[in-house]
């Protein structure tokens, strides 16, 4: 099979100008809005550690959220393909990132979905495809620390 390329176009717009630009460390917010054609804006900041607002999204909070949506995608897709229907899917998912002097970066993300099928359907199928979901995952697949996966399987009441 070929391979496929597929790109994504972003705007990330700065709008923490308060009047001097960056003429000081905190002389300016860190407020900005991801824009994509056709969709609405997200509107995105700094984590407050780093002198953000933390009624906005911040970098870290959508690559744990982009790693879970991939996850869950992939998950659903399978679970399909196998016969598993799948009721309901909420992930709390966890990021823990070390910020060092040298050079932070994502120690790991834990994702931990719980997934409701349907009675009947088999909950040890429905908990390996967690496994073959990671192994799909366009996310998961170009990160360099680890993503583990902590599923919970619940079966409908009939």
């Amino acid at each position: 099979m070929a391979h496929k390329e597929h790109n994504y176009a972003v705007t990330v717009r700065w709008t923490g100008n308060r009047g001097t630009g960056t003429s000081g460390y905190r002389d300016y917010d860190r407020d900005h809005t991801i824009e994509a054609a056709g969709k609405a804006a997200i509107a995105g900041s700094a984590d407050p550690a780093f002198r953000g607002d933390a009624a906005r999204w911040n970098p870290e909070d959508l690559l744990v959220a982009s790693a879970s949506a991939c996850h869950k995608l992939w998950y659903l897709h399978l679970c399909a393909d196998a016969g598993i229907a799948v009721l309901a899917y909420v992930d709390d998912a966890q990021g823990t990132m070390i910020d060092s002097p040298q050079r932070g970066c994502f120690k790991e993300i834990v994702l931990r979905p719980r997934v409701t099928i349907r009675a009947g359907d088999n909950p040890s199928l429905a908990e390996q495809l967690h496994h073959a979901a990671h192994e799909q995952c366009y996310i998961a697949n170009s990160v360099n620390f680890p993503i583990r996966c902590e599923p919970v399987i619940e079966i409908a009441s009939e």
